[in-house]
């Protein structure tokens, strides 16, 4: 798809369809750069009334949509999200999990490119222009990243940056990747790459499940340096310990699925003699 609007032909019917239509807008995000693919944000939310002003205010206006998936708040979080955004598209989420909420999301999308995004204020909403520019330019999966070159982050304690370097540093060696961030949930990606990572976790883990598969998939990856703010409002439901055990859990499991599939694929064939032969 063309990363540039081109002028219609003379007599060129605009309203062939509605893709026709949806993919002919004008979107100008920068004064250098215009898009035709529609970009939906996704938000995964429970309880984030207070941030929500943060996020919504460096949402850029050119996007498609915004998703925010809702995980049973008993606070006003949808509320306040309409009030901000009055075309949000609401989603309740009938599972648990950070996971399941993206996925819902997901499922929800319009849009040809997808974006997820915090809802606790950690994530700066300009940043979306680099993760659309190098989708754009080629890539089929912008991965954020708080360790490149221009990245940062303000909300990391010592043994979760050990953490994510060791996880990091094992789906490096592992898979073949060369990913300098792990755990980060800033990403952006075409939808139609959904159907070849086929997410199946629920929980926090789903960002690294996420960057195995689209290796495993053979997908082009670029990092988008990115950098992290501190949460504004409230706890995360985050920790360290558990969430990175179940990191952990997640790599050797598709680790184990990648070898079971070598080893199918290096089987010996199953040969089938045309009727009226023998062997």
């Amino acid at each position: 798809m063309s990363s540039v609007l081109h002028p219609a032909a003379p007599g060129q019917d605009p309203s062939v369809n509605e893709v026709s239509r949806r993919s002919a807008v004008y979107r100008p995000i920068s004064s250098h750069l215009a898009i035709t693919p529609p970009v939906s944000v996704v938000i995964p939310a429970m309880n984030e009334a207070e941030n929500l002003p943060y996020v919504f205010k460096t949402l850029p206006h050119w996007i498609h949509e915004v998703v925010l998936v809702d995980g049973n708040s008993s606070d006003n979080t949808v509320e306040v999200a309409r009030e901000l955004w009055p075309d949000v598209k609401v989603v309740k989420q009938a599972g648990k999990g950070k996971g399941d909420a993206l996925i819902s999301g997901f499922a929800a999308c319009t849009g040809d490119i997808i974006v997820m995004v915090d809802a606790d204020g950690s994530a700066d909403g300009n940043e979306i222009v680099s993760y659309v520019s190098a989708l754009v330019s080629g890539a089929d999966f912008a991965k954020g990243s708080r360790f490149a070159n221009g990245g940062g982050t303000d909300d990391m304690t010592p043994i979760r940056k050990l953490g994510n370097r060791i996880l990091c540093a094992v789906v490096n060696a592992k898979f073949g990747a060369r990913y300098t961030d792990l755990c980060y949930g800033y990403n952006a990606f075409w939808k139609h790459c959904l159907g070849d990572i086929d997410l199946d976790c629920t929980g926090f883990e789903i960002e690294t499940l996420m960057n195995i598969r689209v290796v495993k998939a053979g997908l082009r990856v670029q990092e988008v340096p990115s950098h992290e703010y501190l949460r504004i409002h409230g706890v995360s439901n985050l920790r360290a310990v558990r969430d990175g055990l179940r990191v952990l859990k997640v790599i050797l499991k598709e680790k184990g699925a990648r070898r079971a599939q070598r080893t199918r694929h290096t089987a010996a064939p199953d040969v089938t003699v045309p009727r009226g032969e023998t062997s």
